[in-house]
């Protein structure tokens, strides 16, 4: 009697072959070690390999009526599906150059008729121990690669968390409310999408850098936190020492970014564009901004694009100390800042997209609520 099992532990072997004979013989030799299918042409060989138990190996006549073995063996190689599995030629073409083109076809082995049991026998065994040894390291490769992308999301998720608490840390002791950090994430990454087109910036934009300004822009007052409350949060003028202290944020920010760079001892690039955002968006086209002075495209990209999302938020939102600006007379103050202010590019392609900086501005405006707290936090570290 046969066992139940039989049906789970062994492998299965598509014969394929037009001579019942033939096929007789092979089902008698191979029956007792493995589960045996049957196929009398290539067509009906094509439909045993589909469904969800394809056999694990195929020996495959060549000469045959309608579809030969050899269109056999191109059409299962040529399926993602079917490629894995080996297949030997058992044919009665006996010549190098029909095995050399059986082989250059995909085949596994290549075995002349008339047979000799154990030979044939022994190669199977060998093509099966290969395929399992093949599908346990493509099951293991497949492992590996949805661990490492759950590891990565999971790296990405914390990275993502760290930044937004870092912000928020800088955001409590600031006029700007939270949402000043959401607003600005939308803006450079809705101007970025726009410029990635841009001759200037193509090379520069690509997909994975304007996710990287997005999860970095939340960084860009981080070094606030240094900065004193007499300072950080006056409602009026600056005095001009007042203003070389507050100047100092975007060293500060910097400075702070490098301390976890340098403690992770490899460069890294989202610590990079963040360092550029902290340090220089603050800079202006003309030279004239700070810390360093830089002009034109000295200043990276990812400051210049900042440069542009942060004066805009500025503009439009209120402060304890000042009301916000239209959005119409926003505007016209960037361009106006065109070529002296802002890269001339990155003004342009902000005018074109202006819309989509106003459908951010009220899908993330402050609410009441927001400004009250805040307003009572400033008057609270003024005292």
């Amino acid at each position: 009697m046969n066992n139940p099992l039989d049906f789970v532990t062994k492998k299965t072997i598509l014969v394929v072959d037009d001579t019942s004979d033939n096929l007789s013989l092979m089902s008698g030799l191979l029956k007792d070690q493995y589960r045996v299918k049957l196929a009398n042409s290539g067509e009906k060989a094509l439909k045993a390999v589909q469904g969800d138990n394809p056999p694990d190996l195929i020996l495959l006549d060549i000469m045959m009526p309608g579809m030969s073995g050899y269109e056999v063996c191109q059409m299962l190689k040529a399926d993602p599906a079917t490629r894995p599995i080996p297949i030997i030629f058992l044919t009665a073409m006996t010549s190098r150059e029909d095995e050399q083109k059986g082989l250059e076809l995909g085949a596994a082995d290549y075995i002349t008729k008339p047979i000799s049991p154990p030979i044939v026998l022994a190669r199977v065994k060998t093509q099966l121990e290969n395929k399992a040894m093949a599908d346990f390291l493509r099951d293991q490769a497949a492992f590996l690669k949805a661990e490492v992308e759950r590891q990565t999301q999971m790296v990405r998720a914390v990275q993502d968390a760290t930044v937004l608490a870092m912000a928020s840390l800088a955001e409590t002791r600031d006029a700007d409310t939270g949402n000043h950090i959401r607003r600005t994430q939308f803006y450079v990454q809705a101007l970025a999408n726009k410029l990635k087109t841009h001759p200037r910036f193509s090379a520069f934009l690509t997909d994975e850098m304007i996710d990287l300004l997005f999860k970095t822009a939340p960084l860009h007052d981080i070094g606030k936190v240094g900065i004193p409350d007499r300072i950080l949060l006056k409602p009026g003028r600056f005095t001009p020492e007042e203003f070389e202290i507050m100047k100092t944020h975007t060293t500060l920010g910097r400075d702070a970014i490098e301390h976890a760079e340098s403690a992770l001892s490899v460069p890294v690039e989202f610590l990079k564009v963040a360092k550029q955002i902290a340090y220089g968006h603050q800079e202006k086209w003309d030279g004239s901004g700070y810390p360093e002075g830089d002009s034109g495209d000295d200043i990276p990209i990812p400051a210049r694009l900042m440069a542009v999302a942060d004066v805009y938020d500025a503009l439009i939102s209120r402060r304890v100390y000042k009301e916000g600006m239209p959005h119409e007379k926003a505007v016209g103050i960037i361009q106006e800042g065109s070529g002296s202010h802002f890269d001339p590019d990155m003004v342009e392609a902000f005018l074109a997209i202006q819309d989509e900086f106003r459908s951010i501005a009220a899908r993330y405006a402050d609410s009441d609520t927001d400004f009250e707290q805040k307003k009572v936090y400033m008057q609270a570290a003024g005292a």
